[in-house]
């Protein structure tokens, strides 16, 4: 992936995010509150996570295995856990995929700038990018977090329109940045 790409796909990415916050009516508040516990959500998420894993497994190298020598039974392994998932631990199975889509995503937007030091600019995508990786992982661990950031967002109606303008604004910047590799 070319560093161009790999700075203006989050930018554009933010830049919707924001336009979303930004425009804040009845149908989008209702969408996200109910994001969280959401099982269409949960199946889209967490189960684009789990194939988007389970192709990263099943393209093991023989160097990366150690138990079994070929990737298949890892493969087989993580998906019936990823099945059982839906069955057994249901709630908030949609923040949890979004959590796994943020870290398999932020690997090759990250690897597009590894050992880049020519371009400072770089940073603003770096610092997003990690901060979007310890939001997963903390939200990964306590998904209840996200319900409970969007009852305090749509508590009033400027806070949204504040989020949003501040995600687009930084979806800008990180879009015209993308320009000037």
């Amino acid at each position: 992936m070319s560093l161009t790409l790999a700075t203006l796909l989050p930018g554009l990415f933010l830049i919707a995010l924001g336009a979303l916050f930004f425009i804040n009516n009845s149908a989008i508040q209702s969408t996200l509150k109910a994001l969280p516990r959401s099982p269409v959500a949960a199946a889209i998420f967490f189960g684009g996570g789990a194939v988007w894993f389970l192709f990263i497994v099943w393209n093991l190298s023989a160097a990366d295995l150690v138990i079994f020598t070929t990737p298949q039974p890892w493969a087989l392994i993580f998906g019936l856990l990823a099945g059982l998932a839906f069955f057994y631990v249901p709630d908030f199975l949609a923040v949890r995929g979004l959590s796994v889509l943020t870290l398999l995503a932020a690997w090759p937007l990250l690897m597009a700038g590894y050992m880049e030091f020519n371009y400072p600019q770089l940073l603003l995508l770096k610092v997003f990018l990690y901060v979007c990786i310890a939001l997963a992982i903390w939200l990964g661990v306590s998904p209840f977090r996200l319900r409970d950031f969007f009852q305090w967002l749509f508590a009033t109606s400027g806070r949204p329109r504040l989020v949003g303008g501040g995600l687009l604004a930084y979806g800008a910047v990180l879009s015209a940045v993308a320009l000037t590799y």
